[in-house]
């Protein structure tokens, strides 16, 4: 090429440093080599949080001109420091180069991370909440369901305050609550439980569903304000499934109040936990069984995507001529409606249930039953996914599918598509599921050998199923110049490139999520140091594009170069696909991830972390399961146990080091619980 320049980001190691020369040279996940040349333009900085705090400790070099480029880069590039660079990219007759506009380096220190810092994803959740709860709700630190009714927002601009469109989405308000109950766990901060709190109670009265007598739940889209008044919407208005009642919104219905359900054991939430659990297995499930098969159901597993609100079956001819929408969705299968309980809320309810909590009263078989139709649930998806979705013939999972489990590579706009995603959200949950498995194998392996080595096997499959998938993505779906995660791509390229991109090379923010937490848990779950620098590098790109610093948000959309996308609802701080839930779902457990599986150079004795609860008054139990996902088994053990303000850890702790359930006394008021976790290295 001559005379060809383009703006352009790149991320690699430092491998050669010249300061005489005025350049260094990088080395990218690509393998390529890239001269960076150092100007008088050219700036550097340490990666800096929500906040835009100037982290930038760098020692400054014994001797030098400090306003000389020979300076600047004696003092910030050190040899194997990863770096991103932005710049201009310019290549003539076979000479490539990049010029720097701007370095970022990711610690003062060469050889650490500030995103490994002990606060750095407590920092980055606590500005996210008050700023969602600044712009919804004003100075307000306290909320009732009534500030909900009147200022909550699915819609919000780039600013954060709400758009011409009133309507308030179940889904995304539950969202929210799990993002607000995330943050709790994480900091303990009152305002974002009692904000929490009032979002549960407004999603309970306002769009909660029952049948005659009470079995089941649905959930309504929403609500919006019309000139005489607001009107309560069943069908989906999203563009794939308007008209109907999509699986996925249901279940991102409960992903809130599951989460809120964790901290306080509120049995009136588990209910409607428990109500809408049952609707899926009822009107969704495609089980094995006489009574399923009976409805005339090939009974071959696992979950249809939507439901006709009328016929209320998901085998309707209604669901392939929905308005508005190409799509077909009668009697279809998908990662949604198969793969996205896992995340969503049974991890985490399981969480609360398994192992079985202390109590007495009515409450007991709830959580029995419960508990056992989860455990149904996480067995059969998992395997599922584990069985069905990956191709011998391809690098991306399949997602969709016909009842019978044959590949659906006609749907609307995916039409044979691979999202980056998807793939990566996949070898994160198998490998969460694979710890809770093996930790089953453990428990098992004196008790009955046989479960044992069944749970062994579950938990074997599943990780070399993650750890393909993500081997898979890191070669066609994360970036290999520039760092971060691609969206959509075409699964069989024809191209004659690895590569096929659907539309544009863009990257979104919820993939850089999957991306981030998949390689940080495979890397604590292999020790494989090539996740680790997979992780660091997704973080890194997070850190330095996805950040609005200016309005303390997060961007939903970068170009390839990490350049905000802002136009139409790009620019948006709330919508249908982004509300608090991917960005507080990632912090949370990053943090929880980076002290297990990382932290570097650690004081043994600061290698910890805290979760916050607060009970609500007769809770029905007398015990409460505290840990935070499902981790490697023997990462954790619990430390210090802090009841109302007092340590009450030789009266509270359990007694064995594998067990992670802290007894309660159930009391007639609300009771703070703080637990210490110390990492088991």
């Amino acid at each position: 090429m001559k005379n060809y320049s383009q703006s352009d980001v790149c991320t690699g190691h430092v491998i050669d440093v010249n300061p005489q020369g005025q350049h260094f040279t990088i080395r990218c996940r690509s393998g390529d080599p890239f001269t960076v040349r150092v100007g008088i333009n050219s700036g550097f900085d340490v990666l800096t949080n929500l906040d835009g705090t100037n982290r930038d400790r760098v020692q400054n070099p014994k001797s030098g001109d400090d306003k000389s480029v020979e300076y600047k880069i004696e003092k910030y590039v050190k040899p194997n420091r990863l770096v991103i660079v932005s710049g201009i990219f310019q290549e003539h007759e076979g000479t490539r180069l990049l010029e720097a506009r701007r370095v970022i380096i990711m610690h003062s220190d060469p050889a650490a991370y500030v995103f490994e810092e002990s606060h750095w994803w407590l920092t980055q959740i606590t500005l996210l909440a008050n700023r969602w709860l600044d712009n919804l709700f004003s100075d307000r630190r306290s909320y009732t369901a009534d500030d909900f009714a009147a200022f909550y927002r699915t819609n919000l601009n780039i600013q954060g305050t709400p758009t011409t469109d009133s309507i308030q989405e179940c889904a995304t308000l539950s969202r929210l609550i799990y993002g607000l109950s995330s943050a709790y766990l994480l900091t303990g901060n009152e305002r974002y439980f009692m904000a929490a709190r009032a979002g549960v109670e407004y999603q309970r009265q306002t769009f909660r569903s029952l049948d005659h007598d009470g079995k089941y739940c649905f959930w309504a889209f929403g609500r919006r304000r019309e000139k005489n008044g607001y009107v309560r919407i069943m069908e989906s208005e999203n563009a794939d499934d308007r008209g109907s009642i999509p699986l996925y919104e249901q279940i991102y219905a409960i992903a809130g109040i599951t989460q809120y359900y964790r901290i306080s054991l509120d049995p009136q939430v588990l209910e409607d936990i428990h109500r809408t659990v049952r609707m899926f297995q009822a009107f969704y499930y495609d089980g094995n069984t006489d009574k399923i098969k009976a409805k005339g159901f090939p009974g071959l597993g696992g979950y249809f995507s939507h439901l006709d609100p009328v016929a209320m079956r998901p085998d309707s001819e209604y669901l392939d001529r929905l308005p508005n929408t190409d799509a077909k969705n009668r009697s279809r299968k998908n990662w949604n409606s198969v793969g996205d309980h896992i995340p969503a809320y049974l991890i985490n309810l399981m969480l609360a249930l398994d192992p079985l909590p202390i109590g007495s009263g009515n409450g007991v078989q709830q959580r029995n039953e419960l508990a056992e139709v989860c455990l149904t649930i996480l067995k059969e998806t998992a395997q599922l996914i584990a069985d069905k979705f990956p191709d011998p013939n391809s690098k991306y999972v399949n997602e969709r599918f016909a009842a019978n489990w044959i590949p659906d590579h006609e749907w609307s706009w995916q039409k044979n598509r691979g999202i980056v995603g998807h793939n990566l959200k996949i070898a994160w949950n198998l490998t969460r599921v694979a710890f809770y498995f093996q930790e089953r194998a453990r428990e098992y392996q004196h008790i009955d050998p046989i479960e044992a080595e069944n749970c062994h096997q579950r938990a074997t499959q599943y990780l070399d199923v993650a750890q393909k998938i993500a081997d898979n993505m890191a070669e066609v779906g994360v970036d290999q110049v520039r760092g971060g995660v691609f969206d959509a791509m075409e699964r069989i390229p024809d191209n004659g490139l690895p590569m096929e991109f659907s539309w544009e090379n863009t990257k979104d923010f919820w993939q850089q999520e999957q991306g981030i937490l998949a390689y940080l848990i495979l890397y604590g779950a292999t020790g494989r140091p090539e996740y680790l620098e997979l992780a660091r590098e997704s973080i890194a790109f997070w850190n330095a594009f996805f950040l609005d610093r200016d309005r303390q948000g997060i961007f939903f959309r970068t170009t390839d170069n990490g350049k905000p996308v802002v136009e139409g609802s790009y620019a948006d701080k709330g919508g249908h696909s982004i509300s608090g839930y991917h960005v507080f779902e990632l912090n949370y457990l990053a943090h929880f991830y980076t002290r297990t599986y990382v932290s570097p150079g650690v004081d043994p004795a600061d290698a910890s972390f805290n979760m916050y609860f607060r009970i609500v008054p007769n809770c029905g139990q007398e015990s409460i399961n505290v840990l935070p996902d499902f981790i490697k088994p023997g990462s954790v053990t619990i430390g210090k146990v802090i009841l109302d303000g007092i340590d009450q850890t030789d009266k509270l702790k359990p007694r064995t080091s594998c067990s992670y359930q802290i007894n309660l006394e159930p009391k007639n008021r609300e009771q703070v619980l703080v637990v210490n976790f110390r990492v088991l290295k």
